[in-house]
């Protein structure tokens, strides 16, 4: 009579990936994270094209100062340290708001920081096109500037602009798994994949049940699949390929 696997007493559950310190199965609250990690991801990665796509077009289609304006307002984002303007950023987040608002909150902060680089994209695609003959002919059709910039610009590099997006999906579920594994981000009762992480801090737990790495394994595989993914979708936009 050989016990190959799952507790002896029949009536005792069953945790395929084990239990955290309280006693909850980890699969549940993993799957259960999942949901809030990728959408956290996916929520800023849209806001963030919402604001390249506008603030990138703005800039690329009139130039002048207002390119100057924009461009300036860029490199001062992107001058200072990821990390530390994420932390400074989710630091001055209340404590005691529900948990909803701070979700959508950390979503914004993500956002607000990560429209950049579609940005400059969407901008040095719009320098280009903005000379192009289906350009000056839709203008000279009577066409108004914003019909000329969604119907005829932006759809012209459209492929690139998704491949960009998707490439951008990792560094969202990346900062966030990060604040909140450091107590900035998303806080208990919320589960995410940070916060599940946070239980693995000290050498201490991790020796005594290294399953509770497991949520870092799952950041892991996502990143990867999300940026063999981006890498797929960028060289099938490639014309020149």
């Amino acid at each position: 009579n050989i016990h190959l696997i799952g507790p002896e007493d029949p009536d005792a559950p069953m945790y395929l990936l084990g239990a955290d310190r309280l006693g909850r199965d980890l699969l549940s609250r993993l799957i259960y994270g999942t949901r809030i990690s990728m959408t956290i991801g996916l929520v800023g990665v849209a806001l963030s094209f919402v604001l390249g796509i506008l603030l990138g077009g703005i800039s690329g289609f009139y130039g002048g100062a207002i390119d100057n304006l924009i461009q300036r307002v860029i490199e001062f984002i992107r001058s200072i340290p990821s990390v530390p303007l994420w932390m400074a950023l989710a630091a001055a987040v209340p404590s005691d708001w529900s948990p909803l608002r701070i979700y959508f909150m950390i979503t914004i902060i993500l956002s607000l920081i990560g429209w950049t680089g579609l940005a400059r994209v969407v901008r040095g695609r719009f320098l280009a096109m903005r000379t192009e003959d289906f350009v000056m002919a839709a203008r000279l059709d009577g066409s108004n500037e914003l019909r000329t910039i969604w119907k005829h610009m932006v759809p012209s590099f459209f492929s690139h602009i998704i491949a960009s997006l998707t490439l951008a999906v990792p560094g969202m579920i990346i900062a966030e798994t990060a604040l909140s594994f450091l107590g900035l981000g998303l806080r208990p009762p919320v589960v995410s994949w940070g916060v599940l992480l946070q239980e693995a801090q000290n050498i201490r737990s991790v020796a005594t049940a290294p399953w509770l790495l497991i949520p870092g394994l799952a950041v892991v595989v996502t990143v990867l699949a999300l940026n063999f993914l981006g890498d797929g979708l960028r060289d099938a936009a490639d014309p020149y390929r």
